[in-house]
């Protein structure tokens, strides 16, 4: 590793140590994320034709924008996916959307309330994706439980079941996406062989969090605030429910029909929802000009999009593009093949350890460097549909469940319900931790009987 290597790393190391330690320094994890960003790339320029051959005389700048132009398109397709996510969730919300689904979750017993949210975010991970149902459950949860104590529990619950649930199903993570994508597993495959095993990483978890939850729930009745009169007929506030929440499951359908990236089917969602309600809204405030006041106002997207959690999606701008330079000086293909070498090829092993650094760095560039460093090959654990690849998947996913901000879940809760990265790590990892391997040990159990 050359000097100018090891500087990167150990300027990565050192931000996320500031990062890991927010709640002690009291500075935003935003600021130390951007700092790292701007760092390391600004290290890389010193010597760029060492990691790029073509980066060589007058050329050599051309060349780093467009690495870096590269690395930001990709991370702008989640940043801008985050954002119209949360959006739809929150306009849907202030609408009154989730009613029915907090009436039907809705129970006393705080025990019952987590293995309600527990098995009904772990289902809706699946279907939708880990981080548009992250939102939705945190939305949900705010109505339902008062005591932030207790809400932060359900809150690392509902990290630990969106990205468990996420992992076996094939439009559930965007791990899996680029696996079933490339090709090395098929959608019946890693349903069938990872459902249980994911299943077992979340259902461990949330009995271990139970057994600190006691007593009843001291629910504040917002009732009246929700019928609120904003306008709206119950007609048109079930046409938003549809069109936001039926938007976000169509979204993996718009994909695969279109090929586009899933941003672009978010934001067809959101541009249909939004000209729903401002003609909504329009009509209302022709009919009561004379009475018309602030809630409807405060109720349209273009409100909403000036109260979006900015520190998450700068948070999220500065920790992908600076793993994107640790991608680009090859840091995490040197690491797999060292991983790889020290294991002897137990890819048990191998791909564990992979789920433990997912919840380190990013997952998608880890993911990545394995796709690019191991070939499919035609039987054995390297098979399309073969060991090495569902337990990439599994662990990519279910371990970034081990730290608040190894998964796009973790982080968009952590900004949403301002969960220290301190709390999560004492109070959270090591049940993760347990769900996890025990969900490794039953998928070796079923490739030795069943499979």
């Amino acid at each position: 590793m050359s000097t100018l290597t090891l500087c990167i790393v150990i300027l990565f190391c050192i931000g996320y140590f500031c990062i890991a330690i927010e709640s002690v320094t009291k500075i935003n994890k935003a600021a130390i994320a951007l700092l790292m960003f701007v760092g390391c790339w600004t290290l890389f320029m010193i010597d760029p034709g060492a990691y790029l051959a073509e980066a060589i005389g007058e050329m050599k700048a051309a060349v780093v924008s467009h690495e870096i132009e590269r690395h930001l398109g990709s991370t702008a397709t989640t940043l801008f996916f985050l954002m119209g996510a949360m959006t739809i969730v929150e306009l849907v919300d202030q609408n009154g959307g989730f009613n029915f689904v907090r009436d039907t979750l809705q129970t006393k017993s705080k025990r019952s309330l987590l293995w309600r949210i527990a098995f009904m975010t772990f289902i809706l991970s699946a279907i939708l994706d880990n981080l548009t149902t992250s939102i939705v459950m945190i939305m949900i949860l705010r109505k339902l439980v008062d005591d932030k104590r207790d809400r932060i529990i359900y809150a690392a619950l509902v990290v630990i079941a969106a990205n468990s649930g996420g992992a076996f199903s094939p439009i559930g993570d965007v791990t899996t996406i680029m696996l079933w994508n490339k090709g090395v597993i098929t959608a019946a495959g890693v349903i069938m062989e990872i459902f249980v095993p994911s299943l077992v990483s979340m259902v461990i978890p949330a009995y271990i969090l139970s057994l600190s939850l006691k007593g009843d729930l001291v629910v504040q009745n917002n009732e009246a605030a929700v019928e609120q009169s904003d306008g709206l007929s119950p007609s048109q506030r079930k046409t938003i429910f549809f069109l936001g929440v039926g938007g976000l499951i169509f979204v993996p359908i718009f994909k695969t029909i279109t090929h586009l990236p899933p941003f672009v089917g978010i934001l067809l969602v959101l541009g249909v929802l939004w000209t729903v309600t401002e003609i909504f809204y329009t009509g209302i405030h022709q009919e009561h000009e004379d009475t018309a006041d602030n809630r409807n106002t405060q109720k349209r997207v273009s409100k909403m999009l000036s109260r979006i959690d900015m520190d998450t999606i700068l948070f999220f701008l500065g920790i992908l593009m600076a793993v994107g330079c640790l991608e680009t000086i090859g840091v995490l293909t040197m690491l797999g093949k060292g991983l790889d070498v020290a294991f002897n090829g137990n890819h048990y092993l191998v791909t564990g350890i992979i789920g433990v650094l997912s919840s380190i760095v990013d997952n998608v560039p880890l993911v990545a460097g394995c796709m690019g460093m191991y070939p499919v090959q035609a039987v054995g654990d390297m098979a399309v549909d073969g060991i090495f690849w569902q337990l990439l998947a599994y662990c990519a996913g279910v371990g970034g469940s081990m730290l608040i901000i190894g998964s796009a879940a973790g982080v968009v809760v952590m900004g949403l319900e301002k969960i220290t990265f301190g709390w999560y790590m004492k109070k959270i990892t090591w049940i993760a931790f347990v769900g996890y391997i025990c969900g490794i040990l039953i998928y070796w159990v079923e490739r030795q009987l069943f499979f």
